[in-house]
């Protein structure tokens, strides 16, 4: 694991390098609007997919590295976003531009202006809750590259068959919420859940190319 501090001109990102011994694609993944890079399933992937060749870099925008509690406007988050991807094309491998929430429509804005290979959209806030009115779905539907989506069965911000008709793929993860955080009801466990993450995401970027 190492460590990069980047000058955006949104302020210093960090990226955490989770390398795979030899890699062929290099996946990029930020956080939320509201937590960081400690959320389970950017974790879960850190953790599994540089066994599949797969170089995981977990990148912090530059409001989460200076310690503030809330994210910038979208347009201030892309920013930080653009300054970091020369740093993520450093090993000279395909990227994969990736996120929860936010995180997610900063990928899926930025695609193709940035060269990305593909986008793996996690929790993608399709609307606000309580807000199908206030959809989102241009965001996803024009990201121009392969597309993921992984999202909870139960995410205010869009249930999976909130979703319009599209050519990107999407994956339920059973229960979950936005965070996919599973109730101690549900007929899968938590762990179980994290599971069905990754291995969704490993099968997809066995997939690409």
């Amino acid at each position: 694991m190492k460590t990069q501090i980047i000058s955006t001109e949104a302020g210093d990102a960090r990226i955490t390098w989770h390398p795979a011994r030899k890699p062929r694609l290099v996946l990029a993944v930020s956080h939320g609007a509201g937590g960081g890079i400690e959320a389970r399933d950017l974790q879960a992937l850190a953790r599994v997919l540089p066994g599949h060749g797969v170089s995981v870099a977990l990148v912090e925008q530059p409001w989460r590295v200076a310690g503030k509690k809330v994210a910038p406007a979208p347009k201030t988050l892309d920013v930080g976003w653009r300054g970091v991807w020369p740093s993520l094309e450093e090993p000279g491998l395909p990227v994969i531009s990736g996120g929860r929430s936010a995180g997610a429509r900063v990928a899926c804005r930025t695609a193709v202006e940035l060269g990305a290979a593909a986008v793996l959209a996690l929790s993608f806030p399709l609307h606000p809750p309580g807000r199908p009115e206030k959809s989102r779905a241009g965001e996803l539907l024009g990201s121009g590259v392969p597309t993921l989506v992984v999202q909870g069965g139960n995410d205010p911000f869009g249930k999976p068959e909130e979703f319009p008709d599209g050519s990107f793929e999407l994956t339920e993860v059973p229960y979950g919420d936005h965070g996919f955080v599973v109730p101690k009801r549900a007929q899968i466990t938590q762990e179980e859940a994290v599971t069905v993450i990754t291995d969704a995401v490993v099968k997809w970027v066995g997939s690409l190319g």
